[in-house]
């Protein structure tokens, strides 16, 4: 974070710094150096972003995957309270059976 700070301070100048006539540039005068190492800082923050962003969307996919693992477990779970019980899927009460019927 220290070097891009140090690069955007070189990069980005300063209010007063801007006036071509302190730096004896005429206006749209671009320096190929600064031009350069702007693209660099550019390039260097995007691929920053880009990978800032691919951990994320793998934390995020990590955890989606962890939820789908617990619903199914809960789903499980529910389904086995509810054989317990003697409830259908649909919510009816099975009838009881007695010893001679299992």
């Amino acid at each position: 974070v220290s070097t891009q700070s140090a690069i955007s301070e070189q990069l980005l100048p300063r209010k007063g710094k801007m006036d071509p006539s302190q730096t004896g540039q005429q206006e749209g005068d671009v320096n190929p150096q600064s031009a350069h190492d702007l693209t660099v800082f550019v390039q260097s923050l995007l691929q920053q972003m880009q990978s800032r962003f691919q951990q994320m969307s793998d934390a995020i996919i990590t955890r989606i995957d962890e939820m789908g693992g617990r619903i199914d477990d809960l789903e499980k779970s529910i389904g086995e309270l509810m054989s317990q019980a003697g409830v259908d899927e649909s919510g009816a009460t099975q009838p009881s059976k007695t010893p001679e019927q299992q």
